[in-house]
Parts: C-alpha cells; sequence; structure tokens
C-alpha cells in the first residue's frame, strides 16, 4: 500500500487539507495517508523543519512525505522532490526538507510547475501531483530536472565549555510549553536558563507538580519543563534562549 505523510501549517478549519487530500487520492486511490499535523505554527519553517526531523525515517522505505509550509509561495523559489534513505520528500526549496537532504546519497529535482498552477496554493496544485506520481511507482528525474542547490538549514550546535559544558540555545517550543535545546547530556548536570539552575533529571515525575526541571528528551537532547505546567510561559523565553550546561566536578 502506498504510504503518503502530511505536514502543513493548514490547519483544520478551512478545507485547504481537504483538497490536498482529494487529490492525492484521486490520482493514488489506494495511498494510505498519515497526517503527521496540520498545527505547524503559521508560516514557521524552522519549527516545521525539526518536526520534520522527528519522525521522517521512521516510517518505511518508499514512503512519500509531504511538507508544505510555504510563505514564499509563489514566487521564484524552487519546488522540490528529494530522494533520500529509500523515502522520498515533497515540498518548498526553503530548508524545511534539509533532514533529508542532508544525508549522504540524497538526491533532489526542481519540479516542473504545472500549467495553470494557483501562485498561492502549490500544496495542491504542484507539490501534492508530483506526491501522486511517486505514490504511483515514477523515479524522481521523471518529475523534473536534477537540482544541486537546495537551500538547507542546519540545527546550530552547542558551544564545549573548557570546562566539559555547553553552551547553546532554545530551537523551539512544544505544545506542552516545553523547551527543545540544543544541549545533549549523558549522566548528571546542572542547566542554567534565565538566571535559573536545574538539575537533570530523568523524568517529569522526578519534581513536585509546578517545579521547574531539566531533563533529556526522548530525541536525545536537554529540554527544560514545567511538571503540569508550561515552561516557556512561566519564564517568559522561547526560541534562541540562550542555556549552559554545566558538568558536575
Amino acid at each position: 500500500m502506498p504510504l503518503c505523510t502530511l505536514l502543513t501549517d493548514f490547519g483544520t478549519a478551512d478545507g485547504y487539507v481537504g483538497e490536498m487530500k482529494g487529490v492525492l487520492l484521486s490520482g493514488a486511490p489506494s495511498a494510505h495517508l498519515v497526517d503527521i499535523s496540520h498545527d505547524v505554527p503559521a508560516q514557521d519553517v524552522e519549527f516545521a523543519r525539526l518536526t520534520f526531523a522527528r519522525y521522517w525515517r521512521r516510517f518505511p522505505e518508499g514512503t512519500v512525505h509531504l511538507v508544505v509550509v510555504d510563505p514564499d509561495v509563489g514566487t521564484d523559489r524552487k519546488a522540490l522532490a528529494i530522494e533520500s534513505d529509500g523515502r522520498f520528500a515533497v515540498g518548498p526549496d526553503n530548508g524545511v526538507l534539509s533532514p533529508a537532504m542532508l544525508l549522504p546519497g540524497a538526491r533532489a529535482v526542481a519540479l516542473d510547475i504545472p500549467h495553470g498552477a494557483a501562485p498561492t496554493f502549490h500544496g495542491r496544485d504542484v507539490f501534492a501531483p508530483a506526491a501522486v506520481r511517486l505514490l504511483n511507482g515514477a523515479a524522481l528525474e521523471e518529475l523534473g530536472a536534477w537540482y544541486s542547490d537546495a537551500a538547507l538549514r542546519r540545527t546550530p550546535e552547542a558551544q564545549r565549555r573548557v570546562d566539559g559544558g555547553q553552551d547553546g540555545l532554545v530551537l523551539g517550543v512544544d505544545r506542552f510549553g516545553n523547551l527543545i535545546t540544543n544541549l545533549t547530556a549523558r549522566g548528571d548536570g546542572t542547566v542554567e536558563i534565565d538566571g535559573k539552575l536545574l538539575r537533570i533529571m530523568r523524568t517529569y515525575g522526578d519534581v513536585s507538580e509546578g517545579d521547574l526541571l531539566a531533563l533529556v528528551g526522548s530525541h536525545g537532547l536537554i529540554e527544560v519543563a514545567v511538571r503540569g505546567g508550561n515552561a516557556a510561559r512561566t519564564l517568559g523565553i522561547g526560541r534562541g534562549a540562550l542555556v549552559t550546561l554545566r558538568r558536575d566536578p
């Protein structure tokens, strides 16, 4: 069964996702569609990139990932289809597909824009039709000309400190208000953020309700959270805030 995932910032109130699904299922009626999320903050390419990075390799080979967070829709930015690690990704050339494009052996083509495509809705008129062709077994090179200048976004690495710690920043905020950082840790340590020092705990239940804590999330990065609360709101900070990991002596 062909498998296609969808990640957008369209929400579910306006029918935009439905239009895309109509194109997908009309062209590939046996496809199984998986909604990853349609609640990416509007036009937030970086949030979408980080979200895409979490899941795309969790799906089986042959999966087509459709990612449409496209603030420059209708401009001269390229529309891409990518083949990487046995999977496909389709979306705008704004760096949102970087997790797939940065792997060795990744290949990309610039999609041909169909005549009559709405300049404000490439999700329906460009990306969904390209995904249909891949779902139906088309080779990547059939969708457009090879393209080697894709826009790439990389997660900034934390800077190592002479004391063995790291200086980093908050990459994003999840729906629980957890602050996701670019710090990595194995073992004990203390996280400094907004003037507060937080021991790294194993899980949320290791502190009392309402307390701040730091912990290593399921993706291997340190998070700052509030048990039963919202760390971003409690601290009044978000993406780009500075954070430091201090190693125990």
